[in-house]
């Protein structure tokens, strides 16, 4: 489960775990249908709302593009209604409303949702609680039965085995997110400084461990009892569905939940300081300084919030903004600046954020800032880019609102929150009215010579680079242990309860008419010089998305060179001849669209989205950025620049560093697919602009393909996109060949010591096929019921079985060459040993224990699953994709389908056999060295290869010392 401290009504949501039900009589009262629109008619949002007997307020909106329904319940309880020494409570409540109901079957939220093609979660943020799905529409009674009971009537199934279990979930969970990960610590510090004590926005979202442990079944009741009440949430229900039987169905299953006592809307608790605080942390993880600057700002729906939210974009957010001017490209201090105004349902804060470049004192980067804000402050808001904002809005508005989750979430929030579901349409007209005379005085009101929170998190040994004056930050550090058996937990015996008397057969409903999914319509063209052209045209909402794909990317980079493709596509988006890096933004952003390049191993990829009636103008742009580069010397120096800063900052990832060592070992050290695309510090620093430019004419000769989704047809597209195929050369390839070698690592286990980390990353798995050869789409098949998704196998055991990590997976990504199977999860410290042996055990009786009902379940998942394969533009692109850079047919969904259908059990257990056998794979462990090597070293049977961050084989003598785990 995900967690947010970003208000409700943020652009986009953060979500993770499930819905909830509620008990009590109830009885639909209906009100008129309305229809909400924005200020010049372009858009409308259409809808229905009523209220049941209880309290629980249902949004219906019918989206019959694809036979899918979503549902989305928020309940407005987050951790700011939590009482101290319970913090993270609201969070920890979330995960256990997953767990068990009195009426669906242990495990069935997480499970069974994914084996119907469904896709669930939820999130907590520090004013509410999201649940959310969306499933094939055959699905669509399982779930308002699953949401029913699980917001009315799960808490009498709730055990003290259960409630443990889920306690090392969301200790796992915060060992991941915050006490693994550089720059995890800032929010704890910021809040603890910025709040008085007692505030309910002076603790984070996740909480402490400490409370988290404490967390005892009559607070779990409590909590329930005053906060998960009909009268609390509200339900919003969209896709495929009849606005008359759906009402029917939530009045069944949702009107006997109880309404809970009267919830007070807390009242807004804004923060003043008497003066500046600076704080400052040494980061075990963290590889560059940070500088944060936070602000009181304003509650959500506060007059001046809209002003906050431009003033951010203005002053931080684009590349004539005066902070990234001042410290990106005049001071060359940092590779990117950013600001923004989180408005909450009680208070706000409006932050300055700089990631600064290695070894950089941020005493430079605060006197840069302020000459910043001084530079803005005689001049003033850049009408243009004012205007600018007020146009990405229309096209922000429509992208939110895309897919039936995207609204169904949106609405219910917005519902809960403001009061009204289409809030996000009076939102965006908010936003259009803000002047610069607003801008301006909110900057004079909360920023100007006001007090803030100041933070400066350093790489560890480096406190020198903080802000001078600072105080050491306090903060809670977990101690690694080395005993697992001290916090082994299990789910225990299902709970001993009467069950709540309901008028309704509340047992499972069947499911309805299966739906039949058929692929969008691709249509094909040929332009000049070769160029495939690509499309599916939709006209739901009035946007298009299109790409442009250059086959080759950092395939081709020249030995010692890697990473050139990577900082070709950097310069491509640094202006034209005629127009610098900002002009360019602004002539993008004033047409309400984006363009981006980025590049892979494979390509360097144009990606853009505008509004349908600006396609032509938004391509005529890349065609400016194409025919007419803009090399400039000081642009390259600060790109690459950026591209060193992002590789040192990589290294504090220890999920990266394993996955990147684990390539390493399978490719080698010189094939492509063995390193990052991004290159190294010394390649990198080895490129010269000559280097890029010489890329940039073999980009322009080789392959392309083009695809785009949306609300323009093939004529349309043909004849503008037409004008890029026409200045491109003809494909002049080949590409260098790389030999894979020989795979003689099965079964050795490499150990990366990260002193410190309260977690370990385990990444297991081994070299099968090309995307392209027979067997590839099986392997993905067998693989399903082992490691895809929450209802795989490892996560079942690994995360629901026995709390030992917050997630399990395994997969099988795609590729031109041979594609290594891998499984990936990062497991509690303690908790290394163990996690290997089950995961050895699992693969080692996969195979052998795989039957015919995990036959059967596979091919449900996967072919409900295709439902939803189609729905946003971007899903459309990915289709296209595939056949492009595959060679598929425009069928090939229904082709891999019959082919999935048709596969016998005997054809998984041979595949399993070939390509997924235990003694076949190798292990990479990257953990604390001093509490966890000894561990690896048993599971290995003493044999350990040990490799330093990069992947490289390190000496023994630098290696922890052998009886370090004993002290």
């Amino acid at each position: 489960m995900k967690l947010t401290t970003m208000t409700a009504l943020g652009a986009i949501f953060a979500l993770s775990a499930f819905p909830t039900v509620l008990s009590g009589a109830a009885h639909a009262q209906g009100e008129a249908p309305r229809v909400a629109e924005s200020a010049d008619e372009a858009f409308s949002l259409e809808y229905e709302k009523f209220t049941l007997d209880n309290g629980l307020e249902v949004i219906l909106q019918v989206d019959t593009s694809d036979p899918i329904v979503a549902f989305s319940t928020v309940v407005h309880v987050g951790s700011n209604r939590e009482k101290e020494g319970r913090t993270g409570f609201a969070h920890f409540f979330e995960h256990m409303a997953f767990n068990d109901s009195e009426n669906v079957p242990r495990g069935w939220n997480r499970k069974a949702i994914p084996d119907w093609g469904g896709q669930r979660n939820g999130g907590t943020w520090s004013d509410g609680t999201i649940y959310y799905e969306v499933v094939p529409k055959d699905a669509f009674d399982k779930i308002l039965w699953i949401d029913s009971d699980r917001l009315g009537y799960m808490i009498n199934t709730v055990t003290q085995e259960a409630l443990e279990r889920e306690k090392q979930v969301v200790k796992n969970e915060k060992r991941q997110r915050v006490d693994n990960a550089p720059y995890g610590y800032t929010q704890e510090v910021i809040r603890t400084a910025l709040y008085p004590e007692g505030h309910p926005y002076s603790w984070t979202v996740i909480g402490q461990l400490p409370d988290l442990q404490a967390a005892t079944l009559d607070d779990l009741k409590e909590f329930y009892t005053a906060y998960y009440g009909a009268g609390n949430a509200t339900l919003a229900i969209v896709g495929d569905i009849d606005i008359k039987e759906t009402k029917e169905k939530v009045q069944r299953w949702f009107g006997e939940i109880r309404r809970g006592p009267d919830v007070e809307t807390p009242t807004p608790q804004p923060v003043t300081l008497d003066a500046s605080k600076s704080l400052y942390f040494e980061d075990n993880f963290a590889k560059l300084p940070e500088l944060r600057i936070t602000f009181p700002s304003v509650e959500a729906y506060n007059k001046d919030e809209q002003a906050l939210d431009v003033l951010a974009r203005l002053i931080a957010g684009t590349k004539n903004s005066p902070l990234y001017r001042e410290i990106v490209e005049t001071q060359q201090l940092a590779p990117d600046v950013s600001a923004y105004n989180n408005s909450m349902e009680l208070a706000g804060e409006f932050v300055f954020r700089v990631r600064a470049n290695a070894g950089t004192d941020l005493d430079d980067v605060k006197a840069a800032l302020d000459e910043a804000l001084a530079d803005f402050e005689a001049n003033g808001v850049d009408e243009t880019d004012l205007q600018r904002i007020k146009a990405e809005q229309e096209t922000i508005l429509y992208n939110n609102l895309a897919t039936v989750l995207g609204k169904a979430n949106q609405m219910a929030s917005d519902n809960e929150f403001a009061g009204d579901p289409a809030y996000s349409v009076q939102q965006a007209e908010l936003l259009r009215e803000v002047t610069a005379e607003d801008v301006m005085a909110a900057y004079e009101t909360y920023i100007k010579d006001k007090p803030a929170i100041l933070t400066s998190f350093v790489p560890e040994g480096e406190m020198d680079l903080a802000l001078d004056g600072s105080e050491q930050a306090s903060v809670w550090i977990e101690e690694v242990k080395s005993d697992v058996a001290s916090e082994e937990v299990s789910q225990g015996e299902e709970a001993e309860y009467e069950k709540t008397p309901s008028q309704y057969d509340r047992s499972e409903p069947e499911f309805g008419e299966l739906p039949l999914v058929e692929m969008p319509s691709v249509w094909e063209a040929e332009l000049d010089h070769g160029t495939v052209l690509l499309g599916i045209e939709n006209d739901e909402l009035p946007l298009v998305s299109f790409d442009i794909v250059f086959d080759t990317g950092s395939w081709g980079d020249e030995p010692g060179l890697e990473g050139t493709a990577s900082l070709l596509a950097a310069m491509l988006n640094e202006g034209t001849a005629t127009k610098t890096a900002a002009e360019l933004e602004q002539a993008i952003g004033l047409l309400g669209s984006g363009i981006s390049v980025s590049a892979d191993i494979d390509s360097i990829t144009i990606s853009a989205t505008s509004l349908a009636r600006n396609f032509e103008a938004t391509v005529a742009l890349i065609e400016e950025m194409l025919t007419e580069p803009r090399w400039d010397e000081a642009y390259f120096e600060r790109e690459k620049q950026a591209a060193l800063t992002e590789i040192k900052g990589r290294e504090a990832d220890p999920t990266y560093i394993g996955v990147l060592a684990f390539q390493k070992l399978i490719y080698g050290d010189y094939h492509p697919s063995g390193r990052s695309s991004i290159g190294t510090t010394d390649s990198v620093s080895a490129i010269e602009l000559d280097d890029v430019k010489s890329r940039f004419d073999t980009m322009l000769a080789s392959g392309v393909t083009m695809h785009i989704a949306g609300a323009v047809g093939q004529p349309r597209a043909g004849e503008a996109l037409g004008d890029i195929a026409s200045i491109l050369s003809d494909y002049a390839g080949s590409y260098p060949t790389y030999q894979i070698p020989e795979q003689d690592r099965q079964g050795q286990v490499y150990f990366i010591d990260v002193p410190g980390s309260k977690q370990s990353v385990l990444v297991v798995g081994k070299l099968t096929l090309a995307t392209t050869e027979r067997d590839f789409l099986k392997i993905g098949f067998a693989n399903e019921k082992l490691g895809g998704g929450i209802s795989g196998d490892l996560a079942q055991v690994l995360r629901i079985e026995k709390g030992y990590t917050y997630g399990a997976y395994s997969s099988i990504s795609d590729g031109y060459v041979a594609q290594p199977f891998r499984a990936l999860t990062s497991v509690r410290a303690n908790a290394t040993g163990p996690s290997l042996e089950i995961i050895r055990d699992m693969l080692t009786a996969y195979g052998p224990e795989f039957d015919d009902a995990a036959v059967d379940m596979t091919r449900q998942k996967l072919v409900k699953e295709n439902t939803r394969a189609f729905e946003s533009l971007d899903a459309k692109l990915g289709t296209l994709h595939q056949i492009s850079k595959y060679g598929k047919s425009p069928n090939y969904v229904e082709d891999e389908q019959r082919a999935l259908l048709e596969m016998p059990l005997e054809e998984y257990k041979r595949v399993i056999a070939e390509y997924l056998a235990e003694p076949d794979m190798i292990w990479v462990v990257v953990g604390d060295g001093e509490t966890q090597l000894e561990p690896v070293k048993a599971f290995a049977g003493g044999e350990v290869i040990q490799l330093d961050i990069h992947g490289d084989p390190i000496d023994a003598a630098e290696a922890p010392a052998e009886d370090a785990a004993e002290e």
